[in-house]
């Protein structure tokens, strides 16, 4: 038996050994990249690896596999090293790190690399995102999966990070290990904590988790370190490591300036041979136990609510989400505290065992939605409008990640009325206008956005839908349909002088100018541009032909919201540009009652009234 532990340590010490080596090999290659914190991180993966790790990298889509998240991305030499170990990628492969075209990116993507779950590299992200994959492994698919999480001690002022302690611990994630790689030096010199392990055990430790201060360079304290994790129930772990950043190198052990910095030819070669020169050794973690993972049951056709009387879109963006989950399974939601003004409490009274509340963490939501699409269900994630801007980043990261999520914001606009601006969403269209490859919805009544939601579980990416606070009439029969790309004609005619296009709560100001103007002999189209992105470029270019003018409307600033996705559709194709009118929020609203901000904005039915007389 000690025979048999002796030839795993020596392997260990070899792997680790050639971790160094292949990341220092690499990042010179490349010109670029970063070795030293690689080199401080690869003892404690080599242990993992080659012990505790239960992965198949030949079927990297086994629902049992265990998952690691580089939080630190990096250090992603490290991890491409790792690979080249376990046989998942060959040597040439490895040296063209950071080239064009090749896999193997600066930091981790997924889909070009299917062993990566997620993209890292914003740092403060890996954490809060192994959250959702451990929420999934222990409350929806209850697998015995384990979640590890590679922190580096920089990231660790991050507040995201903080929020992902408080969830992990709320929800007891003891399938989840985050190993700290506290290596003292950030990218401009020591980082807030240096090596005071014990500071960052007291705090994880205040937030419920249970906390391991080791030598990070000790294979015997890092085994018994992981050995504990394991066997620890009812809380998460984290393993405080003391590390040397550019570990086993003289020229950089501990040294400040070194971050993000290739050695040369000539340093590496120098550095190579005094770790021993290179290596080809070869582990192959354990592999799952096979699991039969039950398939996500579609248990009937989608039901759009009724509606008899005026409701608010956030209100059937909630009756959307229960109807869903009543026809779908793999439908989970989440909210930060705020799901009786969302209506998402209407899915979570309906199926509380696919919600999840993540109370005033939006970060941490839109993570832990990342985290769960992962696990391949259909994910919705619901906040006020405003809020989502404090987890833009993430959001951005989860295209990156190709990550398929669907967020909801409400109280949109000056429209929610005494609460006044600090709760006004007024950006979020142009922010998620701005998001790669995304969706942006926009519904105007009850049955759109039952509709869009039912719409919304099938799209790929980030969807995003705007709802709206107040009450707005109903306006389409229950069987409508809304194509994303398309709009709704609600009136035209040959005579119309100018084309009104809004969504949401301005298109029923819209509707009311309309009356008005009609009533003394002026005729005007009417549009909702439901779909914001993609947006319908067909029906714009028709009215801008067949009218002349066209007005927008909307309840948000002018910068990047429905009027720039308008004149957008007109610089395709060499389009001839119509004449277009933004009538937008320009000034900052205060406290009032909703129809005193929109006419105070300047997008209430008389001054939508005015516009077009002062054509």
């Amino acid at each position: 038996m000690a025979e048999v532990k002796v030839a795993e340590a020596q392997i260990v010490r070899q792997l680790a050994q050639q971790l160094r080596v292949d990341s220092i090999r690499s990042t010179t290659a490349a010109g670029s990249g970063h070795p030293t914190s690689s080199l401080s991180a690869a003892d404690l993966m080599a242990v993992l690896v080659a012990k505790y790790l239960r992965y198949d990298f030949d079927n990297p889509h086994h629902p049992n596999n265990d998952h690691l998240v580089f939080s630190k991305g990096h250090a992603s030499p490290l991890l491409y090293s790792i690979y080249k170990a376990v046989g998942a990628i060959d040597d040439h492969e490895l040296m063209g790190l950071r080239k064009f075209d090749s896999r193997l990116e600066g930091h981790p993507v997924p889909v070009v690399l299917p062993w990566v779950d997620v993209a890292t590299g914003s740092l403060g992200q890996g954490l809060p995102i192994g959250v959702g994959m451990a929420l999934c492994g222990k409350y929806l698919d209850k697998l015995p999966y384990r979640v590890w999480v590679l922190l580096g001690d920089s990231e660790m002022t991050e507040g995201s990070v903080w929020e992902a302690f408080q969830t992990a611990s709320h929800y007891k994630l003891d399938n989840l290990t985050a190993v700290l790689d506290m290596n003292r030096l950030g990218q401009r010199g020591e980082t807030a904590l240096g090596w005071n392990a014990k500071a960052y055990s007291e705090r994880a430790r205040a937030f419920g988790w249970h906390a391991i201060e080791i030598d990070g360079h000790n294979y015997e304290q890092i085994d018994k370190a992981y050995s504990e994790a394991i066997g620890n129930t009812g809380v998460p772990t984290i393993v405080v490591a003391k590390t040397e950043k550019g570990h086993g190198v003289s020229l950089v052990a501990n040294k400040d300036g070194w971050h993000g910095k290739p050695l040369t030819a000539d340093e590496a070669s120098l550095a190579i041979r005094e770790l021993g020169g290179e290596l080809n050794v070869f582990v192959k973690p354990s592999k799952p136990t096979s699991i039969e993972l039950s398939m996500p049951r579609a248990c009937g056709k989608f039901a759009c609510p009724t509606y008899e009387s005026a409701i608010s879109t956030r209100e059937a963006y909630g009756d959307g989400l229960k109807a869903l989950g009543a026809c779908r399974d793999d439908v989970i939601v989440l909210d930060a505290e705020v799901c009786n003004s969302t209506f998402s409490e209407k899915f979570a009274r309906a199926y509380p065992e696919r919600f999840f509340e993540m109370y005033i963490a939006e970060q941490q939501m839109v993570a832990a939605a990342v985290g769960i699409a992962s696990r391949g269900k259909v994910v919705f994630a619901s906040t006020f409008a405003a809020f989502l801007c404090r987890a833009y980043d993430f959001i951005r990261m989860a295209a990156v990640s190709r990550a398929n999520i669907r967020l909801c914001g409400s109280h949109v606009g000056v429209s929610i009325g005494q609460d006044g601006p600090s709760q006004m969403g007024l950006e979020d269209l142009a922010m998620m206008r701005a998001v790669f490859g995304s969706t942006v919805v926009y519904p105007s009544d009850g049955v759109c956005a039952a509709r869009l939601v039912e719409t919304m579980a099938n799209l790929p990416g980030i969807s995003y839908m705007r709802t709206t606070r107040e009450k707005t009439p109903v306006i389409y029969r229950t069987d409508e349909s809304f194509p994303l790309g398309g709009s709704k004609v609600l009136y035209r005619s040959s005579n119309d002088k100018a084309t009104l296009v809004a969504a949401g709560i301005t298109l029923h100001e819209c509707l009311k100018a309309y009356e008005q103007l009609k009533a003394g002999g002026i005729f005007v189209r009417v549009v909702d541009a439901y779909s914001v992105k993609p947006i319908d470029v067909s029906t714009l270019a028709c009215a801008a032909r067949e009218t002349g003018t066209i007005i927008v409307v909307e309840d948000h600033w002018p910068e990047g919201g429905l009027g720039d996705a308008v004149l957008e559709a007109f610089t395709r194709d060499s389009m001839t540009l119509p004449r277009v009118i933004k009538l937008a929020v320009r000034s900052m609203p205060g406290s009032g009652t909703p129809q005193e901000l929109l006419d105070a904005a300047g997008i209430g039915a008389k001054n939508i009234v005015e516009t077009v007389r002062s054509l």
